[in-house]
C-alpha cells in the first residue's frame, strides 16, 4: 500500500517521475481525459445554465476502477496533470469521479520534469483551480453547442457524417479568403533598373538601385518609362553624392513560445505542426540518459509566455561564459505579450549543461532535431547583441539618383550560435561597398533593367496559419496543431507543395457556414470568446450568462 499515490496523463511521464520519488509513492497514468461530454447527444442542458452533461469515455472502465482502488489505499492523493486549462479540467473530473475526502486530493505543477522541480510541486500542493476548470468547461461547453447547430446544416445541404467546429471553421475561412484573394488577383507591371558600378581606384564592383529624380522617390510602371529614364542616362556621369557609415545592431529572438517553436520547426526542420507537437512531448515527459536516468530535457511545451526562470537565466550564463568568454553574454529579460496568458516559462531546455551533441546518440534524429532548435534558441536569446559595420550610399547620374547599401559583420554575438528564420523572400545586404568618398566618380559597367509584376499573397503554410491565427487571437497555444490537423483529416483544406489550400468541399463548406452563422463564423467573434475565456481563467468574469 502507498502512502501517497501521483496521477498523470500518461505513462511516458509516470515512468520518468517514478525515480524522483521515494518508494512509499505509486505513480499511475489516467491516459488523457476519463470524462467527456456524450457523443450521442448534445449534452448540454440549454435550459439550465448550460449545465453540461459528463459521461465516463467508453472503454475506460477497467481504468477507473483501478485508479479508484489506488485512490482508496493512498493516504494522499496528488493530480499532477499538465500545467494548463486541460490539465487542471482532467484534474477536476479525477477528482469528481474518484469521490474521494477533499482534504485527500491536491493538485501539483511543474513546469519542467526534473527531480527538483517535481519535488517542490509535491512539497507545495494547492487546490484545484475552478477559474481554470471553467475556462476549459467554457470552451468545451460552446463549441459543442456550436458544432450541434452548425453540423446538421451541413448534413442537409453536402451528406451526413461531415462536422463543423468554433475555431477549425474560422481557420478554414481564412484559407478560403486567402484563395479567393489569390484568384481575383490583378498582377500589375512595374521595373526596377539596377547600376553595376566600379571605384575606379580599387576596381571592385557593387550594385546601386535606382531610386528617384530629382531626390524624389519615383517607380517605374511601363517599359515606355524605363526607356525613357535610360536615354537620359545616356554619357551621364555617376557621381558619389553622400555616404553615410554608421552601426546596427541585431538582437536575438526570445525564447520560444508554443507558436514561434511551430513556426521555426516548420521553417527550418520541414516538420508539421502535429509533428513538432508530438516530439516536444517526448522530450518534456522524459528521454533516458545514461548517468541521469530518464530526465525531461525541455519545459513544458504548451505556453504564450517567452519568461525565463532565475535558476535559467544563471545557468545559460555558467554556459555562455564558459563557452564563448563573457563579452558573449548579456543578461536579458523578455516582455511577453500583454494578452498572454503567461501561465509558465517559455520553452527552454532544462539542464544548460546538456548540450545537444553530447546527447546526441540517446536521441531520435528527429528529437535531436528539434532540441538542438530549442537548446540553441533558448542559449542564444541570452546572448550578446551582433554588431554590423553599414554604409549607405547616394549617387547623381544626371538629375537621377541610385542608391547602394552595404554592411560587414563585426561582431558575430549571439549569431555564433543561432539565427532566427523568416518566412520573407528578401536578403539582407552582406557585403560591405568600397570605401566610397564623396564627389568620387564610378565608372558605369552595366545598366540592367528588370521587369517584374506584382504577386498575390502566398496561400497559407502551416507555420503561416499559426502566426495568422496568434495575431488575430484565435485560439491558444494548446489548439494550433489539432485545429489544423482537424481540418487537413475532414479534408476541408489540403497540403499542394506545403502551402494549404481549400478543397472543393471546404469551399462548400465555408460558404453554408459564413451564409448561415455569421455571427459565428467570423474572426472578430472568435477573438472575443477567447478573451472572455481568459477573463474566466483569470476570475474576472463567471461562467454564467450576462444579464
Amino acid at each position: 500500500m502507498a502512502d501517497k499515490l501521483v496521477i498523470v496523463e500518461s505513462p511516458a511521464k509516470a515512468n520518468t517521475i517514478k525515480k524522483f520519488l521515494g518508494g512509499s509513492t505509486k505513480v499511475v497514468a489516467s491516459m488523457g481525459h476519463i470524462r467527456d461530454l456524450p457523443k450521442s447527444k448534445l449534452g448540454v442542458d440549454i435550459n439550465n445554465d448550460f449545465e453540461p452533461e459528463y459521461i465516463n469515455i467508453r472503454g475506460k472502465g477497467d481504468l477507473i476502477k483501478s485508479l479508484k482502488k489506488d485512490a482508496k489505499q493512498a493516504k494522499k492523493i496528488y493530480i499532477a496533470t499538465d500545467p494548463d486549462r486541460e490539465g487542471e479540467a482532467i484534474a477536476w473530473h479525477l477528482a469528481t469521479i474518484l469521490d474521494e475526502e477533499k482534504n485527500k486530493i491536491t493538485r501539483v505543477t511543474f513546469n519542467e520534469i526534473t527531480k527538483g522541480a517535481v519535488q517542490k510541486a509535491i512539497k507545495e500542493p494547492r487546490d484545484i483551480d475552478i477559474n481554470l476548470v471553467d475556462a476549459q468547461q467554457a470552451r468545451r461547453v460552446l463549441d459543442r453547442i456550436v458544432g450541434y447547430k452548425m453540423s446538421p446544416v451541413l448534413w442537409k445541404k453536402v451528406r451526413r457524417g461531415l462536422s463543423a467546429g468554433r475555431v477549425q471553421s474560422v481557420a478554414v475561412k481564412l484559407i478560403v479568403d486567402r484563395e479567393e484573394e489569390i484568384e481575383n488577383f490583378k498582377p500589375e507591371e512595374y521595373w526596377n533598373l539596377y547600376a553595376n558600378l566600379q571605384d575606379k581606384e580599387v576596381k571592385k564592383e557593387f550594385e546601386a538601385k535606382f531610386y528617384g529624380k530629382n531626390n524624389k522617390k519615383i517607380e517605374i510602371h511601363s517599359e515606355a518609362e524605363i526607356n525613357q529614364i535610360l536615354k537620359d542616362l545616356e554619357k551621364a556621369k555617376y557621381i558619389v553624392k553622400e555616404v553615410k557609415k554608421g552601426e546596427k545592431k541585431k538582437n536575438p529572438a526570445p525564447p520560444f513560445t508554443t507558436s514561434t517553436m511551430q513556426q521555426e520547426a516548420s521553417r527550418k526542420l520541414g516538420f508539421t505542426l502535429k509533428k513538432t507537437m508530438s516530439i516536444a512531448q517526448g522530450l518534456y515527459e522524459g528521454v533516458k540518459i545514461p548517468e541521469k536516468g530518464t530526465i525531461g530535457l525541455i519545459t513544458y511545451m504548451r505556453t504564450d509566455s517567452t519568461r525565463i526562470s532565475e535558476e535559467a537565466r544563471s545557468a545559460a550564463k555558467v554556459h555562455i561564459v564558459s563557452t564563448y568568454g563573457e563579452k558573449y553574454y548579456e543578461n536579458r529579460y523578455y516582455k511577453t505579450n500583454k494578452d498572454a496568458q503567461d501561465a509558465h516559462e517559455g520553452i527552454r531546455p532544462t539542464y544548460a549543461e546538456l548540450e545537444p551533441e553530447s546527447i546526441k546518440e540517446y536521441l531520435t534524429k528527429d528529437q535531436y532535431k528539434l532540441y538542438r532548435l530549442i537548446y540553441n534558441r533558448f542559449i542564444a536569446s541570452q546572448m550578446a547583441t551582433a554588431i554590423y559595420d553599414t554604409m549607405a550610399v547616394s549617387i547623381d547620374a544626371n538629375e537621377y539618383q541610385f542608391r547602394a547599401n552595404g554592411q560587414n559583420l563585426r561582431f558575430k554575438g549571439f549569431m555564433t550560435l543561432y539565427v532566427e528564420g523568416t518566412d520573407s523572400k528578401e536578403q539582407e545586404d552582406n557585403e560591405m561597398l568600397p570605401d566610397l568618398k564623396e564627389n568620387q566618380e564610378l565608372s558605369l559597367k552595366k545598366l540592367n533593367p528588370k521587369q517584374s509584376f506584382t504577386e498575390p499573397p502566398p496561400r497559407y503554410t502551416e507555420a503561416s496559419l499559426v502566426k495568422a491565427l496568434e495575431e488575430k487571437e484565435i485560439g491558444r497555444p494548446s489548439t494550433y496543431s489539432p485545429t489544423i490537423t482537424t481540418i487537413l483529416e475532414r479534408r476541408y483544406i489540403e497540403k499542394l507543395q506545403k502551402q494549404l489550400a481549400p478543397t472543393e468541399l471546404g469551399k462548400i463548406v465555408n460558404k453554408l457556414l459564413t451564409e448561415n452563422f455569421t455571427d459565428i463564423i467570423n474572426v472578430e467573434f472568435t477573438a472575443k470568446i477567447e478573451n472572455e475565456f481568459d477573463e474566466i481563467a483569470n476570475r474576472k468574469r463567471t461562467m454564467e450568462k450576462d444579464d
